[in-house]
């Protein structure tokens, strides 16, 4: 099983090349992190947007445009759109955003005539990789939806299990936290987590083992679950953490990333095919890591 984003760029390495698509190229730090994939064997890319404004960051950063299909469209919205086509007509595997807002690639990616939609809730996964538990998590959704219902929480969670066996993860461990171990009727959360658990049970989510409500400690310390007599599969071992709501999945989210001594790389799931998503505050390696872990999750989709 993956335990470093080391293992995940060599197992990405390892598969047939994908090529992802860029929208609104003309971003020095998105170029940076594409050219770094693409010179690790990662990807072949295409970028769409202003190419006069691409060939002078390639110029500065060093990197050979002759390496890269550039489609010049130098309307951020046509751009996004023509990037997004060339997925979902099958040229590329993956979008990346370049620097366009974020409602406007969205909407591209949603588009109902070229569009990546597949009639499933979109969702965000982050992947965390933490020293001190000497493993890979996976955190979801922290960026997407805000206030997911049971129905939405049944798709989030099969789209985490997607990118966890993308990454070799055969049968991850999912933890829906909630503030309490037990079921209580005046909390939603633990409800909708014991549902979820009762649904893996039958079958009815597959490809995962789920067991909750569990709260963060007992989730993620087998001592703490010891400590309070909880057992299972899961306590103390989870893979996919399941966040309650969008404030509870944010803060883990940045805790993770400011204050812990881990690595990260997000991505949408849910759509046809994966989307990159990150922000400028987002580290040259976590972008990488993203684009790395889209080559994973593209390499799944197409079996």
């Amino acid at each position: 099983m993956i335990k470093t984003f080391k293992e995940v760029v060599e197992k990405a390495k390892s598969q047939e090349k994908r090529t992802i698509s860029v929208a609104v190229a003309q971003d020095e730090h998105v170029l940076e992190a594409v050219k770094d994939a693409k010179e690790q064997g990662l990807v072949n890319a295409v970028l769409v947007g202003d190419k006069e404004k691409i060939l002078e960051i390639a110029k500065k950063i060093n990197m050979n445009p002759e390496d890269y299909e550039i489609i010049d469209e130098k309307n951020n919205k046509k751009a996004a759109l023509k990037a997004v086509e060339i997925v979902s007509s099958g040229k590329g595997h993956m979008v990346m955003k370049g620097l366009i807002d974020t409602a406007s690639f969205l909407r591209a990616v949603l588009n109902k005539e070229i569009g990546l939609r597949t009639g499933k809730l979109m969702s965000h996964v982050g992947v965390f990789e933490i020293p001190k538990l000497e493993k890979i998590i996976l955190v979801t959704d922290a960026a997407f939806n805000m206030y997911p219902e049971l129905k939405d929480k049944i798709d989030i969670v099969k789209n985490s299990v997607t990118v966890a066996h993308s990454m070799g993860i055969e049968n991850p461990k999912v933890a829906p936290i909630c503030a309490v171990e037990v079921v209580n009727p005046k909390m939603p959360a633990t409800l909708d987590a014991a549902t979820l658990s009762k649904m893996n049970d039958r079958g009815q989510i597959k490809g995962c083992v789920i067991d909750g409500p569990l709260a963060l400690d007992n989730a993620i310390s087998r001592e703490a679950a010891k400590h309070k007599g909880i057992g299972g599969e899961v306590a103390g071992q989870a893979d996919i953490f399941l966040v309650p709501n969008i404030e509870s999945g944010n803060i883990m989210y940045k805790t993770l990333t400011y204050a812990a001594d881990c690595k990260n790389g997000g991505l949408l799931v849910g759509t046809a095919a994966p989307v990159v998503l990150t922000s400028r505050n987002d580290s040259h390696e976590s972008k990488l890591n993203a684009i790395a872990l889209a080559a994973l999750v593209a390499g799944q989709l197409n079996k």
